[in-house]
Formats: structure tokens, sequence, C-alpha cells
């Protein structure tokens, strides 16, 4: 029986804008408590486990855990693959979802077709790629992601924990599920590193709260699209690159 944990790693520490995953959205409702709300809303997770770094400046996240009722393991600051494995073991699962604890909206419509083709197809890999920036996921075996860590070096366990698998494609089975054709907007960022993304991403969550905690990205898509001032904030910081790009070409 395959068994999902969805992987939270999180710190304080920002160097741009500090504890991001703890900035509200809305009054009462941080970035993270809106992601685990989102990640429970679906059938494909069986546990959120909390990957918290080491120092007494990240404890709010586990009295965060604590009164969410879910897990959480406290590991290494910068060996962020560490955490991720770790929540896995915690979890007892075979498959982990990763995203990043400062990105509030995620393709969660895509995840049965994502989870459904990973189990199927036997991969060690599936991601949904090609999508605005901070949107996206990731599904690792645990066997892949202990791997990675295994003969990553040092730069490729930090918070670019994705970093072997993509320099290193050949060693593992990759899929890509594409997104549909609206999806497909990397002049758009909703990943929250800046202040102006902080301030985009709770004009979205105010406007479309009432569509969650999984917010449609096509809904999201459409409003920051008829409110130009508000992507016209962040695109200084606006990177268009796929991901997983050079890895494998997308089904």
């Amino acid at each position: 029986m395959r068994r999902l944990a969805a992987a939270l790693a999180c710190r304080v520490q920002g160097s741009r804008l500090y504890g991001k995953p703890l900035q509200n959205l809305a009054s009462g409702v941080t970035i993270l408590e809106h992601i685990v709300r989102a990640a429970r809303a679906g059938e494909e997770i069986d546990e959120i486990v909390l990957g918290i770094s080491e120092g007494v400046e990240n404890l709010p996240f586990a009295e965060l855990a604590r009164r969410l009722g879910i897990s959480y393991i406290v590991g290494d600051q910068v060996d962020v693959l560490w955490r991720l494995v770790q929540c896995g073991r915690a979890a007892a699962a075979t498959d982990v979802f990763r995203i990043t604890t400062e990105c509030p909206f995620t393709c969660w419509e895509l995840l049965p077709q994502a989870w459904r083709r990973h189990v199927e197809e036997g991969n060690d890999i599936t991601v949904v790629d090609h999508v605005p920036e901070g949107v996206h996921f990731e599904l690792y075996t645990l066997e892949a992601l202990e791997r990675a860590h295994r003969e990553g070096q040092r730069e490729d366990r930090s918070e670019y924990c994705s970093a072997y698998p993509r320099k290193h494609p050949e060693r593992f089975r990759i899929a890509i599920v594409p997104p549909p054709p609206s999806f497909r907007r990397l002049d758009l960022r909703l990943t929250v590193d800046y202040p102006e993304d902080l301030v985009l991403c709770r004009k979205v969550y105010d406007a479309l709260a009432s569509q969650g905690p999984r917010i449609p990205i096509d809904a999201i898509v459409k409003f920051l699209d008829a409110n130009p001032a508000l992507t016209d904030l962040v695109t200084p910081y606006v990177d268009p690159t796929p991901l997983w790009d050079g890895a494998v070409t997308p089904a």
C-alpha cells in the first residue's frame, strides 16, 4: 500500500523577508496554515509533517504543528533534503509530496492525476512544471529522496533539494505532468520572497478565499490578469525559466 506524506520544510530565517511561512495571508491565517488546510482538503495525502529547522527561533512552528494536530521533526538548518527524508520516515511514507512553505497557492487540481501517474508508471519523481512560479509541486518516492541525499553534494542538500535529480535525470525515472494551457503562465509569480510578493498573495487570498482552501489556479490567473497593477509589483522578480526542462521532456 502506497502512503503519501506532505513534507513541509520550514524556518523563519530569510534575508529578504523574515518568517515567510508565518506571514499572514489574512487576519488569523498564516501562509503555512493555509497550506495545511489545502493539503488536508483532498484524499491523496495521508499525513502532513513539518520539517522544522533547528534553533529556538523556529519554536513557533512546533507550536503551530501541535495546534493544528500535525506531526513534525526538527533537523539540520542547512540540510533541507535530509529534513524531507526525516518527514517521510516519520510518517512511515513510501512517497513524499513536496512544496515550499513560502508558496501559498498550489496546482492542487493536478495532484490526483500526478499521483496516479506516479504510482502506475513506477516513477521515482513526478512533477508539475511550466506553471506560475510558486504553484508547482513534486512527488518523490522516499527511496529517490534518500538516493539524492546519499549521492548528491552539500549544495544539492540545501533549499535547492531538487538540484541533484535535475542535474542527473538519467539516474531517476522522472515524469512531468503537463498543465492545461491556461496554467502555462511563466510570466506570473505566486511565491513570497519579497514584501511585494506578500502584498500580491494577500490580495489574491482576499479575493478568492471563498473558493478555497484549494483555490483554483484558473481563478488566480484570471484575477491577476484583471489586476495588472498587482503583477507589475513583482515583475522585477519573475523568473520565467521552467525548473525541470533540462531533466525530461514533458509528455
